[in-house]
């Protein structure tokens, strides 16, 4: 019986020290097989997953069902035992992790595979809430297949029945003061104000400098932007199941884009230690989140929103009392404890029903 245990990178020797410690039986342990970190494989004659499952350093566990060696067809071609594992009520997904230099892609074989299997089933593939995952894990020489439950943690992570926090960010502009000074310093600071832009897929990031500045150390705080940005953008793009666009960056005097008029029905926030505490606000907060078509969200840098600009906002906010915030974790702040509030109408919804 063998297990494919998957733990951090450098923690594979850890989890077979404590594995010692745990199971009385004899076992063998490979870690890193060809290489690939991450991973440890035991074989074992006994099922010891519970035991496994006792190391906190380990992610998940799946057991072998089938070991081929790992070209396309010796794959493709467990379908036909893959059969007595899934009936026709069940609903399926195949993933698959290629490791190593192959003439296939991991695409391929979810895609061939999960085919055939519906062919011999008549089971219906459900990428989203399946109740049956057939893992192929494919290293150097060997492919392993796992069929398994569905993974509820990973099922969770975009699941239809939770809120989707683009409805409201999709909404909000972050008017933000450049961080200017030392030029590393500005680009240091401009890269995390471009990777929080990005991570809430807001819908502009506008720079707003509210007077004269050196233009080479603005300079330097929009190339951190830009990088910043664009690092973030590329985990987006490997990681979620939908489509990804990059937030428009804009640069605009603060007091101007305060004054614009060709921005309507918009409410304007900023957020500043003088504020009120938003607790005291969150029910008038929250129908306006809602009603208006357009956030801004006003962010200092090293000094704060200009005091005359509070005449012209819907709300100064003060989102930790008695506490300010560095100037890379305002976007971040801000926007959960937007969408925190936001989020209460669901909740309201929920405890009616």
């Amino acid at each position: 019986m063998k297990f494919i245990v998957k733990t951090g990178r450098g923690f594979e020797n850890i989890v077979i020290n404590h594995l010692k410690n745990l199971v009385k039986e004899d076992f063998k342990a490979i870690p890193s097989p060809d290489g690939f970190h991450g991973v440890v494989i035991v074989e074992c004659e006994k099922d010891i997953r519970d035991k496994i499952l006792e190391i906190p350093e380990v992610e998940r566990v799946l057991k072998v069902d089938f070991e081929v060696p790992a070209d396309f067809n010796s794959i493709v071609n467990t379908a036909e035992k893959i059969k007595e594992f899934i009936n026709e009520n069940d609903k399926y997904a195949v993933e698959t992790i290629k490791r190593g230099e192959k003439d296939y892609n991991s695409i391929d074989i979810n895609k061939v595979l999960g085919a055939k299997i519906k062919d011999l089933t008549n089971a219906k593939v459900d990428l989203e809430n399946p109740n049956k995952v057939v893992y192929v894990e494919i290293f150097k020489d060997k492919a392993y297949i796992c069929i398994e439950g569905k993974d509820e943690l990973k099922n969770r992570k975009y699941s239809k029945d939770k809120l989707n926090a683009r409805k409201l960010f999709k909404k909000v502009v972050v008017v933000q003061m450049p961080y200017l000074g030392e030029k590393k310093v500005c680009r240091k600071f401009g890269e995390a104000i471009g990777r929080a832009a990005q991570a809430f897929e807001i819908r502009e990031l506008i720079i707003a400098p509210k007077e004269k500045v050196d233009a080479y150390e603005l300079m330097e705080f929009l190339k951190g932007v830009k990088v910043g940005q664009e690092s973030r953008y590329d985990i987006q793009k490997r990681a979620y199941p939908f489509d990804i666009k990059k937030v428009k960056v804009s640069v605009q005097d603060l007091y101007q884009v305060v004054r614009d008029k060709r921005r309507k029905n918009r409410l304007i926030i900023i957020t500043d230690p003088k504020g009120d505490e938003i607790y005291k606000v969150k029910n008038k907060l929250l129908k306006d989140l809602e009603r208006k078509r357009e956030i801004l969200v006003l962010c200092g840098s090293r000094e704060g929103i200009p005091r005359g600009l509070f005449r012209f906002a819907d709300y100064v906010l003060d989102l930790a009392p008695k506490m300010t915030f560095a100037t890379e974790h305002t976007i971040p702040t801000a926007l959960t404890a937007l969408f925190t509030i936001y989020s209460e109408k669901f909740e309201n919804n929920d405890n009616k029903k």
